[in-house]
């Protein structure tokens, strides 16, 4: 991966603008590593496929998530920023205790606030499965398993966007053949008595 993803978590909640700005240097980089064109069609096939290279918001999650999971394996001093529910006496007998969801502080500036760590490290580690918030999974097999995870949401992803485009031509090509449909029978001649 290039330079810049020790950094990334630093870009949490961004705004789209920035985010945008990085995914054109990260496509820019992976166009100069295979050697491709600028509008070459495959370029997201190439980055995830071939590369295995995360887009940008997948790899800040990534980032993040692997930031929490070593807060969680650290010494009690360092996990200030990270309480899990199950440690504030009130929520322990809350269903999000037993899947290990961390306590998201609550935040006053909506454009700031929300990109702090103690916030966006726990809001993105609370939107992991199950399996991922596992704190007896080690440090390697949970950057894999993450990883993974992001992997296939992209794939779902692509996915869903494949089957919305063949219905959206399906539905056009019904439409296509309705309106050819409806000028045959307005353009016919009828037998004058």
């Amino acid at each position: 991966m290039p330079s810049s993803c020790g950094l990334a978590a630093v870009f949490a909640g961004s705004p789209r603008y920035i985010t945008n700005k990085l995914q054109c240097v990260l496509n820019a980089a992976a166009r100069l590593v295979t050697g491709t064109h600028k509008f070459h069609h495959g370029l997201s096939h190439l980055l995830h496929e071939e590369l295995h290279w995360l887009d940008v918001l997948e790899r800040i999650h990534y980032k993040l998530g692997v930031t929490v999971h070593r807060y969680l394996q650290a010494p009690e001093y360092l996990v200030d920023c990270c309480t899990p529910v199950s440690d504030i006496p009130s929520r322990r007998h809350l269903r999000s205790a037993t899947r290990h969801h961390l306590t998201v502080p609550r935040y006053c500036l909506s454009t700031f606030g929300r990109r702090t760590f103690s916030v966006a490290g726990p809001t993105v580690w609370n939107s992991l499965p199950d399996s991922l918030r596992d704190p007896a999974l080690t440090s390697n097999s949970s950057r894999q398993s993450l990883k993974t995870n992001l992997f296939r949401r992209y794939q779902h992803t692509q996915r869903s966007r494949d089957v919305l485009r063949l219905r959206y031509i399906n539905l056009l090509l019904t439409l296509t053949l309705t309106l050819t449909n409806i000028d045959h029978s307005s353009t016919k001649i009828l037998p004058h008595d």
